[in-house]
């Protein structure tokens, strides 16, 4: 896992969200259950970080720290 992946993993943890690993692949991320959105563990998506972040917003994540 990279080191932005890592900050975003910690920063959904500490609004209140869930984040899971599942076969050191995908980093699964959950609100009260329900599915919001996955990101690749190799980090070799470049717009996967920006997707996802837009997909948790729909869902109450207000941003990663910034850098």
């Amino acid at each position: 896992m990279d080191k932005d992946l890592k900050k975003a993993v910690k920063a959904f943890r500490d609004q209140g969200f869930t984040v899971e690993v599942s076969n050191h692949v995908h980093v699964i991320v959950r609100k009260d259950g329900t599915f919001v959105t996955a990101f690749a563990d190799s980090g070799a998506d470049t717009r996967g970080m920006r997707n996802g972040v837009a997909d948790a917003t729909r869902f109450g994540f207000r941003g990663l720290p910034e850098r």
